[in-house]
């Protein structure tokens, strides 16, 4: 008899084992279910838009060039933008916000700005903490063009091969970087080559 009833503790022991090994698994997906899976994007901007401090755009200048290029996209979508320096401006594009403009002219540096955004503006957020260390991300532009983005031993953001000079400066919901030169592809670049001029 007593051997009959330790088999039983046994029987009942390896039922109840094998039905917490089936209700737990089955809980967790009812609880997933009912809560829901995040979407990819939502997953990325929760914990950065909270965790990185951002910089408003009142303590980085973005130069009066930097200002028209990031007014062209909407403040109230999430976009990423890789926004020339003041100095990249002058070197690269021969762009002087201070010369005096005539119409043509500020025409055609509208023109160029509109191009240059088109090359270097994510429709997502992007803020340097999302980019690893010496792993390369990729991301299509809103031209279509591709950007690659990865952090150098130093830590500073680099996209397309082109160094960050401050990153994570916030306007509304736009996230600006500002680079020491300019993302453009390689047929808009040979325009302000030097041996054009």
């Amino acid at each position: 008899m007593a051997l009959f009833q330790t088999r039983m503790k046994r029987g009942f022991l390896k039922r109840l084992v094998c039905l917490l090994c089936l209700i737990i698994p089955v809980s967790c997906l009812l609880l997933l279910i009912t809560l829901g899976l995040p979407d990819m994007d939502n997953s990325i901007k929760r914990p950065f838009k909270n965790s990185i401090p951002w910089k408003s755009s009142e303590e980085v200048i973005l130069g009066e060039l930097g200002e028209m290029m990031v007014a062209m996209l909407p403040n109230d979508l999430p976009f990423t933008i890789f926004v020339p320096s003041e100095e990249a401006f002058e070197r690269v594009l021969k762009l002087r916000a201070s010369d005096s403009l005539t119409e043509q002219k500020i025409n055609d540096t509208y023109a160029t700005i509109s191009r240059i955004m088109g090359f270097s503006a994510v429709p997502q957020h992007l803020p340097s903490g999302a980019v690893p260390l010496h792993k390369e991300k990729s991301f299509d532009s809103i031209s279509g063009f591709r950007l690659y983005a990865w952090k150098d031993v130093k830590g500073n953001l680099v996209v397309n091969g082109v160094r960050s000079v401050c990153v994570d400066v916030r306007k509304a919901e736009i996230v600006a970087h500002i680079m020491s030169g300019v993302i453009m592809d390689a047929e808009f670049e040979q325009s302000f080559s030097s041996d054009y001029d």
